[in-house]
């Protein structure tokens, strides 16, 4: 019986100090999160970034996605609540982090449909259909026309368009900017340049709800 409870407090030690370490961890890795955002500020935030919401909101949320991603199509309906709860308040910015394989593709047709003025339209619609065009992890760019149609873009445009040199070198720093800021998922999110770390629907809602209450005291 001695052994046995020895047995149990030394493995009830041993939980509390890998919980412990895995605490510390995770911390670390927020704070150095932390600290690449704030020393890569140009890296976060350029003035090409799609963007909804009041330039002046108090709370800007970037948000580097992957329209392929499963995770970023479960996250937008919960961004746009957050914000359609403070409209004046919250302010979105898409930048790309195109992880799937095929995924660059689309999102060369998702950032040449600015140019019809439909860009949010086209982002909702690429969501709502991902199940259509993308398999087993990859994105197939063929798939997604007849549901950018049906969303009202002129989709003979968006094949030219998704092929400039213009569209390509954007995306290209989206790309470069993620790997400065040690983007290696998506979404990834930052919060008035506070990374989401750990990640969370809860976590994401104290972050904007600590920063609302943080820039609302001046």
């Amino acid at each position: 019986m001695k052994q046995r409870t020895i047995v149990i407090t030394a493995a009830a030690v041993l939980i509390a100090v890998f919980a412990a370490a895995a605490q510390w961890y995770g911390s670390y890795q927020a704070q150095q999160a932390a600290r690449r955002a704030s020393e890569n500020q140009q890296s976060l935030v350029r003035f090409h970034a799609p963007s909804i919401g009041n330039a002046a909101a108090r709370v800007h949320i970037v948000e580097f996605l992957d329209p392929a991603c499963g995770t970023c199509a479960a996250f937008y309906p919960f961004v746009k609540k957050m914000m359609a709860a403070n409209p004046n308040d919250i302010r979105l910015s898409v930048r790309y982090a195109p992880f799937h394989e095929g995924s660059d593709e689309v999102v060369k047709v998702l950032e040449a449909s600015r140019k019809q003025g439909k860009y949010w339209q086209a982002l909702e619609a690429l969501l709502a259909s991902q199940p259509a065009w993308v398999q087993n992890h990859r994105a197939n760019v063929d798939m997604v026309w007849p549901y950018l149609a049906r969303a009202g873009l002129d989709t003979q445009q968006l094949r030219g368009d998704s092929q400039s040199a213009e569209t390509a070198r954007l995306i290209s720093q989206d790309v470069q900017d993620a790997k400065t800021l040690n983007v290696t998922k998506t979404p990834g999110y930052f919060v008035n340049g506070r990374p989401l770390a750990p990640f969370g629907y809860e976590q994401l809602r104290t972050l904007v709800d600590e920063e609302l209450i943080a820039t609302s005291k001046g």
